[in-house]
């Protein structure tokens, strides 16, 4: 990391500033994830934009190491390192307000990488950046609301367009404005000043723009509390009222209309309810499509947040029906990298109950699933899933990850690849130093997850539910039918590329040229040794007909065995199987 302070901005201070931005976030984390109240109180914005900027740093850092690795390169542009800063943070932006800081470290880049040769900017340079940050954040959010990130950020844009001098004097402006926003949320947010905090998501805000102060100063702003019954911000103290809580949507005052919606965006007016689940996926999408989507995604939920650009958007959304905001994805574009949240019965979200904001589920289920329609299946079995899409295996931070998202005391881990399971054991052998109890169950397809998770009773004592689920799994064979890419040496002789391979438990067992011929093949076989429920999982790529024909095939010559069907979207396979 560069030294500080540092005079201009430069591709220096986007290095040191993504570093010490992530430092103030690492300290500042479980305070933060303490006072997330508003729109959910699920205690993960801290959480949240520490990933977000962790996945910033890191793209920054990338391009130094691949700049030192390459003299003839020489030093990186101010343009090449705030493009990384901003492609890195939309890629690894988690949740609402790490969606929206993304957006705001995007807008920053737009102005500061316009003409993409100019070595270093100024402080007018970075005022105009901190202006076109907070209006492209604002335009990226369905349904702005005072009180949010999006205030908090206004704030530091409207205080630095009035500083004089330097990148530091413009700096010191922003976080100061930004402060004495912060700490007016709470009059902004009927829910905020009866839990008696401020945004979750303006604080973390206050921290990033403090390292920015000391990027440019050398010197860390003065501390900045939002929890508990008083919220103190550089000197501004406000009088919370009521304990910390987790007030809901449906809970607010009727006569405030900004009380409504998401962390800077939802409709106005109190809510009843809100929606189960929550949706993120990155998008590959043109313009076009991303507004009919936008339309589309409000229509469905709310705390609608869609930013990015040249192709490449991160997409976020509360909805009741996960499967049709994923859908409307792959209307629009190519969706990846999804990741679904259900809420939970009795969720703040979902009930309008008031409870703690960090209290936690006793148990849950997270699991790696290979497609869109099994992540939609498992969520709505109750799982927090980790989608991995072909040559894309998570990896284990995201799995831990996923684990901190259950918020559970216990948590079942279903990895659904064999390859996996080093990587869950290291996820594992992680949340348990964090104090969450982990049962890694050694499963080698999502079919095997899928009995396992049809047999989970979370009333039941965890080692027995632990081995109950085991079980369930192990005594589920597993096979899938795939294309193959190129020419090669297989068990069951040589393929070429196109050829149709049945693989059961692994290995190939059949080569053949028809999808529906080699998976009656295959599900013959599996079936010789009995079996009492077939389980079918549907690529996208998958004919038609080919469900139809091997049910009437089970149906006709294998007596008592009952077939069920799912669609499993992108999964890589053109086709699951599973017999127990």
């Amino acid at each position: 990391m560069a030294q500080v302070p540092q005079t201009f901005f430069d591709a220096l201070a986007v290095r040191t500033w993504c570093g010490l931005a992530l430092t103030a976030l690492g300290r500042a984390r479980e305070e933060i994830d303490a006072i997330n109240v508003y729109p959910v109180a699920d205690g993960d914005t801290g959480t949240n934009l520490y990933l977000t900027v962790e996945s910033a740093a890191g793209a920054v850092e990338a391009v130094f190491a691949g700049h030192e690795a390459d003299r003839t390169l020489g030093r990186p542009t101010l343009a090449d390192a705030v493009r990384a800063m901003a492609h890195g943070a939309l890629i690894g932006a988690r949740g609402n307000s790490g969606t929206i800081l993304a957006q705001l470290l995007r807008g920053m880049a737009q102005v500061l990488a316009a003409d993409g040769e100019t070595a270093h900017t100024d402080g007018q340079g970075l005022k105009s950046a901190l202006r076109h940050a907070a209006d492209s954040a604002r335009q990226a959010v369905a349904h702005p609301v005072e009180g949010t990130v999006l205030t908090v950020a206004s704030a530091a844009a409207d205080a630095a367009t009035g500083a004089e001098g330097d990148c530091a004097a413009v700096a010191r402006a922003a976080h100061q404005g930004a402060c004495t926003a912060l700490a007016a949320t709470p009059g902004q947010l009927a829910v905020l000043e009866r839990a008696g905090v401020v945004d979750a998501g303006g604080r973390g805000l206050v921290a990033v723009l403090g390292a920015l102060v000391e990027t440019f100063t050398g010197e860390s702003p003065g501390a900045v509390s939002g929890s508990g019954a008083h919220t103190r911000v550089e000197g501004v103290e406000r009088q919370g009222r009521g304990d910390v809580a987790s007030p809901a949507r449906g809970s607010a005052d009727p006569a405030d209309p900004d009380d409504a919606g998401a962390c800077g965006n939802g409709p106005a007016g109190p809510v009843e309810s809100g929606p189960a689940f929550e949706v993120v996926y990155l998008l590959e999408a043109e313009d076009e499509a991303v507004e009919w989507l936008r339309a589309r995604l409000d229509a469905l939920g709310d705390s609608l947040v869609v930013v990015g650009g040249d192709g490449l958007w991160n997409v976020h959304v509360h909805v009741d029906d996960a499967g049709a905001a994923v859908e409307a994805g792959v209307e629009a574009g190519r969706p990846y990298r999804i990741r679904i949240t259900h809420f939970g019965l009795g969720d703040v979200h979902t009930t309008g109950a008031e409870r703690p904001p960090r209290e936690r589920v006793q148990r849950a289920v997270v699991a790696v699933v290979p497609g869109e329609g099994l992540a939609v299946l498992y969520t709505e079995a109750g799982a927090t899933t980790v989608l991995a899409r072909p040559g894309e295996p998570p990896a284990s931070g995201e799995l831990v990850e996923a684990v901190r998202r259950a918020h559970a005391r216990e948590v079942v881990l279903l990895p659904n690849d064999a390859d996996l399971r080093h990587t869950a054991a290291a996820a594992a052998e992680q949340a348990r130093t964090e104090g969450i109890r982990v049962a890694l169950i050694p499963t080698r397809s999502a079919v095997q997850g899928i009995a396992a998770l049809a047999v989970h009773e979370p009333e039941r004592r965890f080692d027995e539910d632990v081995v109950t689920m085991t079980s369930a799994a192990g005594a589920t064979r597993y096979a899938e039918v795939v294309v193959a890419e190129r020419q090669s040496w297989t068990m069951a002789g040589i393929c070429q590329a196109g050829d149709v391979l049945g693989l059961i438990e692994g290995d190939v067992a059949v080569i053949g040229a028809d999808v529906r011929a080699t998976a009656e093949t295959v599900l013959d076989r599996m079936l010789s040794a009995g079996g009492e429920l077939v389980t079918l999982v549907l690529g996208d790529e998958a004919p038609n007909a080919v469900a139809d024909h091997l049910e009437a095939r089970v149906r006709e010559s294998y007596l008592a065995v009952d077939t069920v069907v799912y669609r499993g979207g992108r999964q890589g396979a053109v086709l699951l199987i599973g017999v127990e």
